[in-house]
C-alpha cells in the first residue's frame, strides 16, 4: 500500500523519508516554474533536475531529458528520485523512475490541488505522445506521497478549480452525501485549512478504489468517470491552439457523462441541474465548441486508451451519486445528443 503523509512541513517530511530509504543518491525531478519559485524555500541540498512547465512538455524529449540527468548525475538502481510539482511532473517523473535502470524509488510531493488529490496517488505514470493524453506510460505507485496544502495559497484560481474539479469527481464516485457536501464548499473562498479535511477524504476515495483494483482490471476504471469526453475537450483545445486545464476538461466531461447516465442509465435529471449550475456559480466557464467540432471529438473518444477497439467508445457513468457503472458503451448519435444537452446546460 501506498505511504500517504498529511503534512505542512514537507522539508522535513522528505529528509525523513531519506534517512529511511538510504538511498545510494537523491534525485529532484521538477519543472523549471518549481525550480525557480518554490525549491529555493524548502532548503534541500540535493541533485536538482528540470524540465519546461507544461503539459505540451509532458513528451518524450523532456522524459529523455530526464534520464540523461539522471545518468549524469551518477543515479543507480539504489538512487531515491523525488518528483516536485504539478501532475505533469509526477506523471513524467514517475515513469522516468519506473523505467531507469528498470525502476528506482520515488516520491511525489505535489504543488497543486490537482496533482495532489489526482496525479501522484495511484500509480499511473506516462507521457503524452503523437498528439494523445497519456498515450506512453506504466502502473508503478510511488513509495511516498507527501500532500500539502502550503503551496494552494499561490496557486490561481483556475489550478484550484481544476484540481477541485477531481474532487467532485471522487465525491460522486463514493457517496451522495460526500457529493453534497463538495457542492456546499465555495472553493472560490476557500480557506485552504478547511480544505485539508475535504481533500484527505477525496484521497482516500481514490486509495480504496487502487488498493482493490492496482492496474484496472475492473472497479479502478470508474475514476475514468468525465475522463473520456474529458480528454476528447483537452485534445480539441490543443489542436486548436487553445489549451484548457485538464480539471476543467474533466469538469465538462462528467456533465456530458451524466447526461449520458440520465439517456442511457436513468440518472437523475436533477443532478444534471445541480452540478452545471455549481460550474457556472464558480466560474468554470465554457470550452470552445460547436456542432462542426462533433466528428473531432468522436475522433478523441475513439482513440482513449480505456477503449478495447476503435469502434466502440468506453465511458463510466452513473445510476446516482455514489453507484459508478463502469465499461459503458454509447452510439454516436447518443455522444451527439449528449454534447447538445451539455451545450444547452453551460451556456
Amino acid at each position: 500500500m501506498q505511504k500517504i503523509i498529511y503534512t505542512n512541513n514537507l522539508s522535513d517530511a522528505i529528509r525523513k523519508l531519506v534517512i529511511e530509504f538510504e538511498p545510494s543518491s537523491v534525485h529532484i525531478i521538477t519543472d523549471e516554474n518549481v525550480k525557480r519559485h518554490v525549491l529555493p524555500g524548502l532548503g534541500l541540498d540535493y541533485n536538482v533536475i528540470s524540465v519546461n512547465s507544461g503539459d505540451s512538455n509532458k513528451n518524450i524529449d523532456s522524459l529523455s531529458k530526464i534520464w540523461s540527468g539522471l545518468t549524469e548525475q551518477g543515479a543507480t538502481r539504489k538512487s531515491l528520485a523525488i518528483n516536485i510539482g504539478g501532475g505533469v511532473v509526477t506523471d513524467m517523473g514517475g515513469f522516468a523512475a519506473a523505467t531507469f535502470k528498470r525502476g528506482i524509488r520515488f516520491i511525489n510531493a505535489p504543488t497543486t490541488l490537482l496533482s495532489a488529490v489526482d496525479a501522484s496517488v495511484g500509480g499511473k505514470t506516462g507521457i503524452n505522445f503523437n498528439g494523445l493524453k497519456n498515450e506512453i506510460g506504466v502502473f508503478a505507485s510511488a513509495n511516498a506521497v507527501i500532500i500539502s496544502t502550503i503551496f494552494f495559497s499561490s496557486l490561481p484560481q483556475q489550478e484550484i478549480l481544476s484540481g477541485y474539479a477531481e474532487m467532485l469527481k471522487h465525491g460522486l464516485l463514493s457517496s451522495s452525501e460526500e457529493y453534497t457536501e463538495l457542492l456546499s464548499f465555495d472553493i472560490t473562498k476557500a480557506d485552504f485549512e478547511s480544505l485539508l479535511p475535504l481533500l484527505e477524504k477525496s484521497v482516500k476515495v481514490k486509495e480504496r478504489i487502487v488498493d482493490e483494483d492496482p492496474y484496472e482490471k475492473g472497479l479502478r476504471r470508474a475514476l475514468n468517470l468525465g475522463h473520456t469526453a474529458g480528454h476528447a475537450f483537452e485534445g480539441l483545445a490543443l489542436q486548436k491552439g487553445l489549451p484548457i486545464p485538464h480539471g476543467y476538461a474533466v469538469a465538462y466531461g462528467i456533465l456530458v457523462e451524466m447526461i449520458l447516465s440520465h439517456t442511457l442509465r436513468s440518472f437523475p435529471s436533477q443532478e444534471l441541474y445541480r452540478y452545471a449550475a455549481y460550474l457556472k456559480a464558480q466560474g468554470y466557464g465554457f470550452p470552445d465548441i460547436s456542432c462542426s467540432d462533433y466528428d473531432t471529438l468522436l475522433g478523441f473518444m475513439r482513440h482513449d486508451k480505456k477503449n478495447d477497439t476503435l469502434s466502440e467508445i468506453n465511458f463510466t457513468l452513473l445510476s446516482a451519486p455514489g453507484k459508478p457503472l463502469i465499461d459503458q458503451s454509447a452510439s454516436d448519435s447518443e455522444i451527439i445528443a449528449a454534447l447538445d444537452i451539455f451545450r444547452d446546460l453551460l451556456h
